[in-house]
């Protein structure tokens, strides 16, 4: 039995009543999520609410993202086989395993070097097939070394978007990332067409901040 058997089930629940109930249609998307052990990604102690429609705690005061929200950024990113992809915010390794599922090459960056060595060993047993690079840095300056990406995700809040995400997308490139205060953001999408960039706002939501250069340059004031 492969890890995730016994809550297979749960999982097709999740897709079903969160993700198909609510709107996400991209097949490969729900196939991703159908097929991966989201309690694998989060603390032992809460893998029975792996499921739940909420975001979850994790180690260093950080969170996984309510799967709803996971599946919508995976759906705007409107991501093909071939894409090589820049994420923002290692976390536990959930969405970047889920990327590796979708991208041929995927670039994660963590600050928080504990979150990024777990992540690291969760993703090797896992065997994914899209090539995958770990690295542990400053996500607001994203990844130069192997850009242009075809799609940056961002799974961190900024104040504004980060020039240096903008810059190291390809031409027809597309940034999703949520933008602005440290309780309230919203998710945009930023296409890329030549030197132009075109903006498209979908709705609210709420995520642990982008810590660095481009972005907070320290934890901002919750209220």
């Amino acid at each position: 039995m492969k890890p995730g058997d016994a809550r297979a089930a749960d999982r097709r629940r999740m897709v079903d009543e969160q993700l198909v109930h609510r709107g996400i249609r991209d097949a490969r998307v729900l196939a991703a999520m159908s097929g991966l052990a989201r309690e694998m990604f989060v603390p032992a102690a809460l893998a029975a609410l792996a499921y739940d429609d909420r975001a979850l705690p994790v180690a260093q005061g950080q969170t996984i993202s309510q799967p709803w929200m996971v599946a919508r950024m995976l759906e705007l990113a409107e991501l093909e086989p071939v894409h090589r992809v820049l994420e923002i915010g290692t976390g536990t390794g959930y969405q970047t395993a889920l990327l590796a599922l979708l991208a041929a090459e995927v670039c994660s960056v963590e600050r928080l070097p504990a979150l990024a060595s777990a992540a690291a060993r969760r993703l090797e047993t896992l065997g994914l097939p899209g090539r995958l690079r770990l690295h542990v840095g400053d996500g607001s300056l994203g990844w130069r070394e192997f850009a242009p990406y075809a799609r940056v995700v961002a799974a961190a809040a900024a104040p504004v978007v980060p020039r240096a995400l903008l810059d190291q997308l390809a031409d027809g490139g597309l940034l999703v990332i949520p933008v602005g205060g440290a309780e309230l953001q919203r998710l945009e999408v930023w296409r890329r067409t030549g030197t132009r960039f075109d903006r498209a706002a979908y709705g609210d939501c709420s995520f642990v901040p982008m810590i660095g250069s481009g972005a907070w340059a320290e934890e901002p004031p919750h209220n």
